[in-house]
Order: structure tokens, then sequence, then C-alpha cells
């Protein structure tokens, strides 16, 4: 069973495509890859619809890699199945053209018109236009993937027999930083001393617990509910509790001016990909989302399952799919509920064993059921072939389909 991922998709930017690789591999899929990055973030893709001006640059960048994967495409052998990674609503009708006959799976995690309603840039023919996108590009795929039971719920009733639910989850990586530690003063950086995770509740060095440390990241997008943490964070100023806010985008200077009087603050752009699971991983507690919107009511966001398989205890939002996906193995608040968000930290910085328990059972649960192998078990139903666990791609071994997949990375038109 040979899978083909192809697309303008940029693992770098969104993991989810990548981990779903990983998963595949990890069934005994031989997965391969044909991929050239478009090189526009989400903010940049909705900020087009604002600056219409841009789309001439995007319709150039979109023939270039076009150009480029269909070569790649044509040289590499047959797919059983192809899928289209995220962000691939104009990606899927290129695979139909080229793989005919083939099925064709699109990695639907969201709708253009859903981000750019949830970004304040999504109302009248704006948001006309991005539906009509949306219903194209689910019209042109067999299979459609979404992340939640409520997005399954959400695709018009035409293309929802045709959907599948794959958890976002976590890659491998970050169930590798389970041992981080951190510092006491300064930036909170990754330290792999094996004695990071002994229990005591919050991590100081010399064993001695120290003040609680929390940790988000993000796009500042209103999902997040950003200004919300900010809130939170003003209030716990003198709490002692020290707090690394990673990212940058549309809500930060609303959030940094609502944590203002907060100096255990600190504030970071951003970090290597590559270094994120480790410095997530030094922090006692990790942030989900707590924004107020109905996109907010119906995702688990992936810092949520990364911050999860690091070891972090996790507090986020009492939504229905955050609360069915992580039951008693999170601290919930109310969406939108600076208040309720600030009191959860401060319960977790005055009882260490109560931390602990919560790192715990986060931990669990990611190992049980947030990594590749687990999430994608839901889509290797629909592989052809592997319907009943007994096609010729599942008894591919591991290490062999490891060993025969094949990225194409292309760069200016070469396969790297």
């Amino acid at each position: 069973m040979r899978v083909l991922v192809f697309g303008t998709y940029d693992a770098a930017m969104h993991p989810r495509v990548a981990t779903i690789a990983e998963g595949l591999r990890t069934s005994g899929v031989d997965v391969a890859e044909c991929n050239a990055p478009l090189g526009l973030s989400t903010a940049d893709r909705v900020a087009m619809l604002t600056q219409p001006w841009r789309v001439v640059g995007l319709l150039v960048r979109i023939v270039r890699c076009w150009t480029v994967l269909t070569r790649t495409a044509r040289r590499g052998p047959r797919p059983d199945a192809v899928l289209v990674g995220y962000l691939g609503h104009f990606d899927v009708h290129l695979a139909r053209l080229i793989f005919r006959r083939v099925p064709v799976l699109l990695d639907h995690l969201i709708g253009a018109s859903d981000t750019a309603r949830d970004r304040r840039a999504g109302g009248g023919a704006r948001g006309a236009l991005l539906s009509l996108i949306d219903s194209a590009a689910l019209r042109a795929a067999d299979v459609i993937l979404v992340d939640t039971e409520e997005h399954l719920a959400a695709l018009p009733d035409r293309h929802r027999p045709r959907g599948v639910v794959v958890p976002v989850g976590a890659p491998t990586a970050w169930f590798a930083d389970r041992s981080g530690s951190r510092r006491l003063s300064g930036p909170v950086e990754p330290d792999p001393s094996p004695a990071a995770r002994d229990g005591g509740g919050a991590r100081a060095i010399g064993g001695e617990p120290g003040p609680l440390h929390v940790v988000f990241y993000g796009l500042y997008t209103p999902l997040q509910g950003t200004p919300v943490i900010g809130a939170a964070l003003g209030a716990l100023a003198g709490s002692g509790i020290r707090v690394t806010m990673i990212g940058a985008g549309q809500d930060l200077a609303e959030a940094r001016r609502a944590a203002a009087a907060n100096p255990d603050v600190r504030w970071l752009d951003w970090v290597p990909a590559a270094e994120l699971p480790g410095l997530v991983a030094a922090h006692d507690v990790c942030l989900g989302i707590f924004g107020t919107g109905p996109k907010a009511r119906r995702v688990v966001p992936n810092k949520v399952f990364q911050g999860a398989a690091a070891g972090c205890a996790i507090v986020t939002s009492d939504t229905p799919p955050q609360r069915r996906a992580l039951g008693d193995a999170a601290v919930l608040v109310p969406p939108g509920d600076a208040d309720e968000l600030a009191g959860a930290l401060l319960r977790l910085a005055g009882d260490r064993a109560e931390l602990d328990r919560m790192r715990d059972r986060a931990g669990r649960l990611a190992r049980d059921r947030f990594s590749p192998a687990r999430i994608v078990a839901p889509l290797l139903d629909r592989l052809p072939g592997v319907q009943d666990g007994h096609g010729e791609g599942r008894a591919t071994s591991t290490a062999s389909a490891g060993r025969d997949s094949t990225r194409h990375d292309v760069d200016g038109g070469r396969s790297r």
C-alpha cells in the first residue's frame, strides 16, 4: 500500500501532515511525499482578503509550485492513494487531474471561510467566495479528513459520509523531549538533565520546588483567546508564577496590554520548530485556548496534544471536543473567563501533588491516544486495500516502510 502525501503544505509551519505521514509509516504503509511549499502562512493568506492586489503574487507562486509538483509526481511510481496536505483547497484539484482513478484524500483541518470569519475577515462577498472554494475542494475529494466530531458534523450533508475524524495528535519528537528542566531565572530553556521530571511539583534546580512555570505558544488568533490569557496574567501579578508567552499575531498587542502589570511574564517572538518541544517540556503547565467564538468551540488545538505529550499539565477551555479528548487529564475552565483561568493556575501553584497528578494524567493520555500511530487508526479503514487489516500495505513491516519511503522536497525545481 503506497500513499503519496501531496501539495504545497509547509510541515514546518503546520506539522499535522507530517504527523499523519509518520503515523501511516508506523502502521506499515509505504509513504512518499511530493511537496513544494507555497511559503505563505495562514495569516498571509487571510491578509490577501483585505489586500486583493496580493492575489496576483499568490497565483504566480501557485503556478510555480504546481509546475514542480506535476513534474515530480509524474517521475514517481503511481500511488494507491493521494493525501493532500493541510490548506490544500486548490492542491486537491491538481491532485485530481494528475492522479486519475486514484483515491484522493483531503486534510480539511480548517475551512477557508471558517478561518476568515475567525480572523474577522470573512464577511460579505469575500465570505461567499471562500465558501465556494471550500465547497469545490470538498467535492474533489474522495475522503475528507477533519480533526473533531464537531467539524465532521459541520460538513455539508452530501459530503459528511466521506468524512473521517483524525485527531491532530503530536509528533514523536514531542514525546522524546519529556526530559526537560528549567532555570530559576533568565530565559526558560530546555535542559536534558535526567532529574528534570522527578517528583516534587514545580521543578527547580537543586531539587527544591520552585515557582510554577507556565507556557503558551501560538499565533495570537481570536480562536486562541490570548487577551483572556493576558487578563489572567495581569491578575496574577505578584503571585510568583512565571510565564513564557511565545509567538506573534493579531491579538498580541491586546494580550500584552492586559498583562502589563505582571513583570513575571516573558514574551518571545518565536522559537525554531525543532527547539519548541524541549522548551515546552521545560514548563509545568501548557495553556490551550480560551476564545469564545464558534470555531474555538469546535477544535482541540495542537498545543494541547503537544503539551500533554511533553509532560505538562494542561489548562484549557471547557468545550465539548476538548472535554471529550481530555476528560480528567486537563484542568478545564469556562471559555473567555480570565478569573477562572487565573484561579486554576493559582491552585496548581499551591498544590504540588495535584500538579504532579495532572502532569502524569496528561502524559499517560498522550501516550495512549495522541501518538501518530493512534491518530491514523480511523484513516487506515478508509485506505484502499487495508480495510480488513490484511491488505498488502498493512502487511509491510514498519522498518521496511520507513526504509522504502521517500521524500521529494522541492526548492527551485530541484528534489532534495
